[in-house]
């Protein structure tokens, strides 16, 4: 699926973040010079102090309706295109899998 894949009993979701946007949403994808297929987000937050990070961390958790501490950054700190973990998501693999897949399909 574009957009996130399976890591055990774990969902790993890629996703390409803009902080400091007008308003908060998830939906669509972007694809980079290697083919590979990132879920946009936007986020109100800076990116000051993983403040933005923390927002997505948030916005996924409510968007999902999973507990924000089992949503963990798993790559891109510092960076527009990220990794996160969501812990114990192949339990609700094809709850998650309909709303991601949704989400990705949007434009």
């Amino acid at each position: 699926m574009i957009g996130w894949r399976r890591d055990g009993n774990d969902l790993i979701l890629a996703v390409r973040l803009t902080p400091g946007a007008t308003r908060e949403d998830v939906g669509g994808r972007w694809t980079d010079e290697h083919g590979a297929h990132w879920l946009l987000a936007r986020v109100r937050a800076v990116p000051e102090k993983g403040k933005a990070n923390a927002a997505l961390v948030a916005l996924l958790a409510r968007r999902l309706d999973w507990p924000r501490g089992a949503i963990l950054l798993e790559s891109g700190d510092t960076n527009r295109l990220k990794r996160l973990r969501i812990q114990g998501g192949a339990q609700a693999l094809d709850r998650l899998a309909a709303i991601i897949t949704k989400w990705v399909e949007t434009t």
